[in-house]
């Protein structure tokens, strides 16, 4: 008997060991994370610079991770500064380009009269479950996938910091923050900011997570309501208010802020928010 129970405990010993080395690990990325980027490298969509510089793999542990990441210091040919610098991957540096090239530069010279300067960066890359939750699922930060921004600093030193509270916004504030939302519902697969799912986090959380096997399923909250558009439904959140009619709000277009189609924005039941 306790020959039995020494080789027993020699053998749980030596499968302990093995998956301490990792032989036993057999949990992967998901495979459209490395075809994403490889899609993005190749296609050279994000080019090099001293703004934006290609640094070591990012690894583990367990599945947490970026092949390819980049140090983004500055977007938009150096004329945006990202503070701090974020370390993200190829597909995320590519589509904040877009979204502030299309859309948020636009937003700001439309409400401000003057471009934003500066991002601020209150989390990119970090190996860590949705929402800090013990046995949650990873969130996409943990795979260079996912940016927060807690406010943006315009050329004239201005600032328009992300409220928990849109009402205690300015107009002008209230607007812009709805405009560049709406738009980054064109441009990332998750967008996220206060009010959503009854949260009042002080930053907008932007994210290419896959919601569907294709990809293409949207998740917006608190939904975008844009000029002419009806309010968003009761209890979804008060930051993306309606515009009122007439005056400036009604009748100065911006760039790509067009909705998400309807039947892409909702993800599955069991989705809990990535912030």
């Amino acid at each position: 008997m306790k020959i039995r129970v020494v080789c027993s405990l020699i053998f749980l010993a030596g499968v302990a060991a093995l998956a301490g080395c990792g032989f036993l690990e057999h949990e992967e990325r998901d495979a459209w994370r490395g075809q994403a980027e490889q899609v993005c490298l190749a296609g050279r969509i994000v080019k090099p610079t001293k703004f934006i510089r290609p640094i070591a793999e990012l690894e583990g542990p367990g599945t947490c991770g970026v092949e390819n990441p980049f140090r983004v210091f500055a977007i938009a040919d150096g004329t945006v500064g990202v503070q701090p610098s974020a370390r993200i991957g190829c597909s995320m540096t590519a589509a904040l380009e877009t979204w502030m090239r299309d859309t948020v530069q636009p937003a700001a010279k439309a409400r401000f009269g003057s471009e934003v300067a500066e991002i601020r960066n209150t989390a990119s890359y970090g190996c860590r479950t949705r929402n800090d939750k013990p046995g949650a699922t990873l969130s996409e930060h943990a795979f260079g996938n996912g940016l927060d921004i807690g406010g943006f600093t315009l050329v004239d030193g201005r600032e328009i910091a992300v409220p928990a509270d849109a009402r205690t916004a300015t107009p002008e504030a209230r607007a812009f923050l709805s405009e560049v939302m709406a738009g980054a519902c064109g441009v990332f697969k998750t967008v996220l900011g206060p009010g959503a799912e009854g949260r009042r986090e002080t930053h907008i959380h932007l994210d290419l997570a896959h919601h569907d096997l294709t990809g293409e399923r949207t998740y917006c909250r608190p939904r975008p309501s844009l000029p002419g558009k009806a309010a968003p439904p009761s209890g979804a959140g008060d930051l993306l208010m309606s515009y009122a009619p007439g005056g400036r709000d009604a009748d100065i277009p911006t760039g790509s802020v067009g909705r998400p189609d309807a039947a892409h924005d909702d993800a599955p039941a069991d989705y809990e928010p990535d912030e």
